[in-house]
């Protein structure tokens, strides 16, 4: 038994803005980081299925997949960690139909939230609005969707309360179990939960999930075909992110990507922010 943990940083307990990697918080978010592993790794080996378990594939996420040490695979001797960037498939490299299940951990809210903490998909310098079929988009709706490909179900989240608002009351994915780290006041500001509390739920959150029959537990997907629409902050880099020829210019910020696979509309979410970067 395989599972896939992708770890993003603006989700995580403790933080609450970008500066914090800028200065001498910069080891604290890697040490918070570290310590919602150690909390997975701590519920698994405490799971009915931990002797399943074969490969922990640990993805560092956020940025540039550089804020975990090595040191990490320490914690257990099944786990692995899949660090820098660029890479393919960004936050989740190398997932195949060989997983059972994906955890997403640190996860946040999309672009536009009210009241979240650190609110963006993928790039907040680059993406104004994001939607597939419609539909607004987080990080969290896209990945899922992804693994679908795969037939690997997510069963875990851990991240902020407007996110679990739209995962679980919005009608997203209601069968996750979900932890929630932090409530956001504004954009970058939060009341943190007490450490304990968010260790506690987190560690009994995998248990209760490694003792489900994952191969029951439904998988996030939209109907066919897909249209991905990105709305860029400026003209400037919708220019770059158009020079793409698979993509139809709507506007002059948005643009639009209609396909049968959904593995290209994922790779169109991670290629066209980074065009648009350019301008």
């Amino acid at each position: 038994m395989k599972v896939f943990i992708s770890i993003d940083m603006e989700g995580i307990a403790g933080t609450f803005n970008w500066e914090q990697e800028t200065t001498q918080d910069r080891a604290l978010v890697r040490k918070w980081m570290t310590q919602q592993i150690e909390w997975i790794v701590e519920g698994i080996r405490q799971s009915p299925k931990n002797s399943a378990i074969t490969e922990i594939t640990l993805a560092d996420s956020h940025s540039n997949g550089d804020n975990l040490a090595y040191d990490i695979t320490g914690l257990d001797e099944r786990l692995s960690l899949i660090s820098g960037n660029p890479r393919p498939n960004y936050m989740m490299p190398t997932l195949d139909s060989s997983y059972d299940t994906a955890f997403l951990i640190g996860y946040h809210a999309g672009t536009g939230t009210p009241f979240g903490n650190m609110d963006h998909t993928y790039s907040n310098s680059t993406i104004h609005n994001i939607w597939i079929n419609g539909t607004p988009m987080n990080e969290t709706f896209i990945n899922s969707a992804y693994a679908s490909c795969f037939s690997v179900p997510v069963s875990l989240i851990v991240g902020d309360k407007a996110l679990k608002d739209q995962v679980m009351v919005e009608g997203g994915m209601p069968w996750v179990e979900f932890v929630v780290t932090k409530e956001a006041l504004f954009k970058f500001a939060a009341k943190q939960r007490p450490m304990e509390c968010v260790r506690e739920e987190t560690s009994k959150a995998v248990q209760k999930v490694l003792s489900k029959d994952l191969k029951t537990l439904p998988l996030y997907d939209f109907e066919k075909p897909y249209e991905l629409k990105i709305e860029f902050q400026t003209t400037n880099q919708a220019d770059y992110a158009a020079l793409l020829p698979i993509v139809e210019r709507i506007d002059g910020r948005t643009l639009r990507f209609v396909s049968e696979d959904f593995k290209k509309i994922f790779e169109a979410c991670i290629y066209l922010p980074a065009l648009a970067r350019q301008g």
